[in-house]
């Protein structure tokens, strides 16, 4: 590691002692930075990555509620306020067992970037709760819902928070907070992104964060002359982000042969067309199965315990979570003979993974540049809500790509190399990092 890098990372620990995500995600963005920063003292000089490393308010809560037999259960509640510097905080709400502080600041210090990149005038947040609505009745999703709001709802607002979904937060969840922040503040306001489309929310909000994946996969391969049309690809994940995955390669022309959920993966060597799609879709957005289902239906293989990432496929997609590419799954990938990886997870491949990934000069889509699409389509939802004015679902679509291919060609301007190879995970964070680090010199020591 580099002496400063390291320098800098044993500050981050002893501030931030057990938080392994938050580390992760930091010194991944300080090895790109912090070269660029000598190249450039004046970021040096205002401490503008140390500013940035630091939430400008983190936001801890008790989230009581009654289960369905009476029982009073108590979560915890969190709101990570990143940086506002280009615009109101911006990010998901994750309801998961495994939420934490750590976590937690590294998806909001992900966000910082990811919302810098889509051009969008969007600071970074993330928020949560160790709640897990599987399992329970919509009746105590509800009642959590409504508990977890009274709280949050005094730190948010159109301009100054916008939270959305994440893992374990979708339509059901946001109507749910968006309804009690409406009856406490009595204001009907755009607070709250992913809504219903009936009542202010944006066409192409669901597919977004796929379809956007997918759109940059379709850029880094265009570098090369090449597209996905023909090639074999594997997504890992079965929620929102992998099915829109899995629709937009069909509709251009790839074939998908994995999808997986937290017990193991199906492999469909046919493909998952439209018609199988809509039955995973089925599966788990209203029967909320478990994806060997597929498996019995249509007398494909499952790998019980198992990731996806030892199938054969030019293409590879991971839309589940954090670290579940590993520096041996990558190997794999490559020897298989993948071409392109486009993220559509948060952080999903390990630092050694990601230099596998770099070693054999495989086009790689970090996510806060490949799954920027659903952040993206939320700061549209939040420009329809500001004009009480709704788009329609070719015109968000057409600002999702033009974003996408922004977004890549500044991965480009920041990550390309003498020998013509694109380092996009420099690109990301070099760009994400100038617009940011600009407007924190420009406003002053806050």
């Amino acid at each position: 590691m580099d002496p400063q890098v390291a320098q800098f990372m044993a500050l981050v620990k002893a501030k931030d002692p057990a938080e392994p995500e938050f580390h992760q995600a930091v010194q991944e963005v300080a090895e790109s930075i912090i070269p660029f920063i000598e190249e450039n003292p004046k970021y040096k000089h205002a401490k503008i990555l140390e500013r940035i490393a630091e939430p400008e308010r983190v936001l801890i809560f008790r989230v009581p509620w009654l289960d369905d037999v009476g029982e009073v259960q108590v979560n915890r509640g969190f709101r990570i306020e990143m940086n506002s510097a280009i615009g109101p905080y911006k990010g998901g709400l994750r309801f998961h067992p495994t939420v934490n502080l750590g976590i937690l600041k590294f998806l909001a210090f992900e966000q910082v970037f990811k919302n810098s990149l889509t051009t969008l005038p969007m600071g970074g947040g993330k928020g949560g709760s160790d709640f897990d609505p599987k399992g329970k009745s919509d009746n105590e999703v509800m009642r959590f819902c409504q508990s977890f709001m009274t709280e949050l709802c005094r730190h948010i607002g159109p301009n100054t928070d916008v939270p959305a979904g994440d893992i374990g937060v979708g339509g059901r969840e946001i109507g749910f907070l968006y309804g009690q922040y409406k009856r406490i503040r009595n204001e009907f306001a755009g607070v709250l992104t992913g809504k219903g489309i009936e009542w202010g929310g944006s066409l192409i909000r669901p597919e977004a964060t796929g379809y956007g994946a997918v759109y940059f996969a379709e850029e880094m391969l265009q570098t090369q002359g090449e597209s996905l049309k023909g090639k074999t690809c594997i997504v890992s994940g079965s929620g929102n982000v992998a099915q829109f995955t899995t629709e937009k390669i069909n509709q251009l022309g790839g074939r998908v042969v994995t999808i997986s959920d937290s017990t193991g993966f199906i492999h469909d060597p046919d493909g998952i067309n439209p018609e199988k799609l809509a039955y995973v879709m089925d599966l788990k957005n209203i029967r909320r199965g478990r994806i060997k289902e597929y498996a019995e239906k249509y007398g494909c293989q499952y790998h019980e315990g198992e990731r996806p990432w030892n199938i054969k496929g030019e293409a590879a997609f991971p839309s589940a979570t954090e670290n579940e590419i590993n520096e041996a799954d990558a190997v794999k990938l490559v020897g298989n003979g993948c071409k392109v990886i486009s993220e559509g997870a948060n952080m999903p491949s390990t630092p050694n993974a990601i230099g596998v990934y770099e070693k054999h000069k495989i086009l790689y889509g970090p996510g806060k540049a490949a799954n920027a699409g659903g952040v993206a389509v939320s700061g549209l939802e939040m420009t329809q809500n500001s004009m009480r004015l709704p788009w329609t679902r070719k015109e968000v679509d057409s600002r999702l790509q033009q974003i996408m291919k922004s977004i890549h060609e500044t991965c480009v301007k920041y990550g390309a190399e003498k020998d013509g190879f694109v380092n996009y995970v420099k690109g990301a964070n070099i760009g994400g990092f100038v617009k940011v680090a600009d407007a924190m010199l420009a406003q002053g020591i806050v």
